[in-house]
């Protein structure tokens, strides 16, 4: 990956450390998890009951580990309430609110052509379900 030159970036800026830290943050949310929790958590606020409820088929193991990942990368705060028993609230924070809108235009685009790639998918796997080789069908 190279990171575009920007005119507004001192000149000793670092371009290999931001191309490194840019790899390392696209693998950590570009997992269906993570993604799926940005777009749950929207402008609201959830508990984590409430945020494994909105995320269908999300484990236990499986949120507190993006939940953590998220809070580190500092894409989601997490509050604990001095109650007992403890309360934790999740929210976005402003860069996750930010990546939340790019979330939304890839949910907007898979809904806009969610037939497009239906189609493309059985249209390309037809020949392999019939039987045909690999060599043979394309």
């Amino acid at each position: 990956m190279v990171t575009k030159q920007r005119g507004d970036l001192p000149p000793d800026a670092d371009l290999t450390r931001a191309d490194s830290l840019a790899r390392e943050i696209f693998s950590d949310v570009a997992n269906k998890w993570a993604l799926l929790i940005i777009e749950a958590l929207g402008e609201r606020t959830l508990r984590f009951s409430a945020l494994r409820n909105e995320v269908d088929g999300v484990s236990h193991k499986m949120l507190t580990q993006n939940l953590r990942m998220l809070e580190r990368n500092g894409l989601v705060r997490r509050t604990v309430h001095p109650t007992v028993p403890p309360r934790v609230d999740y929210t976005l924070t402003e860069p996750g609110q930010a990546l939340r809108a790019t979330v939304s235009g890839m949910c907007d685009w898979t809904q806009r052509y969610l037939t497009h790639i239906e189609t493309a998918r059985r249209d390309f796997d037809a020949p392999f379900e019939a039987g045909w080789p690999r060599a043979l069908a394309r």
